[in-house]
């Protein structure tokens, strides 16, 4: 099933609201995350994508996961992709949760291996091949700073045979990683890493699975039609500027550091995390700001009427 996943799709981040009742004292607040996949949408991103990582889904309840993406196909409409996260501990959970998505109106599903479990090859994949049953086109997940499960090129390229695997977000944070894969297989490559994007699609990834456009899409839209046009010595400037507060997507606290660059870059849906995510540090806060400020400047400069 062709999926076309050229462009900008973002991870999105989830606001909360305080709530005494909800877990942790905080409720989805889904209101305000309609209006932010409409947003990212209407400043050029090809889609969204709900309960990643960034989205905290292994935060929330399952009726929260589940009104997620609901909320996100309702909020898009039929102008943008929604890839969602179908994430699971065994293939029963995650082939679950694309059925849901399936229900509830999703273009495609975004797949890690099995979580919380070193899977070994045949399990992993296992693990694809019951969820690949469902029909819905799979984006794989290679993450294995996090899963400790690395979707090495040759396995990639045998999942690949899969009827519904379209795709791969590589977060291997290996710059070869994007020719190696190319080089076995004709899968879509999709840049996973922020802060290895340059890199990514100067060697041939396709689209882009991001999180920093959660703060500032048309910057980040801009920077991959740089890209994607050739234009390499304006695209290395722009990503220049760019790099350091990107560099914030490949680390520990990346949720809480895209959250807060969204609140410096003045939009509404940035604010707390759910536990085990607790709050950046003073000095943290301090450099994601200033990374933050030196990014939204490169992409003013953009739109000057100089530019």
């Amino acid at each position: 099933m062709p999926l076309d996943l050229g462009g900008v799709i973002v991870a999105t981040t989830l606001p909360f609201r305080p709530d005494d009742d909800a877990p942790a004292g905080l409720a989805v607040d889904y209101e305000r995350y309609a209006e932010h996949c409409a947003w990212l949408v209407d400043n050029g991103c090809r889609g969204v994508g709900p309960n990643g990582s960034l989205g905290e889904y292994s935060s929330l309840t399952d009726e929260e996961r589940r009104r997620v993406v609901r909320t996100a196909v309702e909020a898009v409409g039929d102008r943008a992709l929604v890839v969602a996260g179908v994430h699971g501990v065994g293939w029963h959970q995650a082939r679950a949760w694309a059925e849901a998505a399936a229900e509830d109106g999703a273009d495609g599903v975004l797949l890690l291996p099995p979580t919380l479990y070193r899977a070994n090859r045949d399990e992993v994949l296992h693990h694809y091949a019951k969820v690949d049953e469902v029909g819905l086109p799979i984006m794989m997940y290679n993450n294995p700073i996090d899963t400790k499960v690395d979707l090495t090129p040759d396995l990639i390229a045998e999942l690949y045979e899969l009827d519904h695997v379209v795709a791969v977000k590589e977060f291997s944070l290996d710059a070869r990683r994007v020719r190696e894969i190319k080089d076995l297989c004709d899968i879509d490559v999709i840049a996973g890493a922020d802060d290895l994007l340059f890199e990514a699609l100067v060697a041939g990834a396709t689209g882009w699975f991001a999180g920093y456009p959660n703060a500032f899409p048309r910057e980040a839209v801009r920077l991959y039609e740089l890209l994607s046009a050739d234009r390499v010595a304006e695209a290395r400037d722009l990503f220049t500027e760019m790099a350091p507060v990107f560099a914030w997507d490949s680390k520990t606290e990346f949720v809480q550091a895209i959250k807060f660059s969204i609140d410096v870059a003045g939009e509404s849906v940035g604010g707390p995390t759910r536990p085990p995510r607790g709050p950046l540090t003073e000095a943290q806060r301090a450099v994601v700001r200033r990374d933050t400020e030196r990014a939204l400047r490169a992409g003013a400069s953009l739109r000057s009427p100089a530019a």
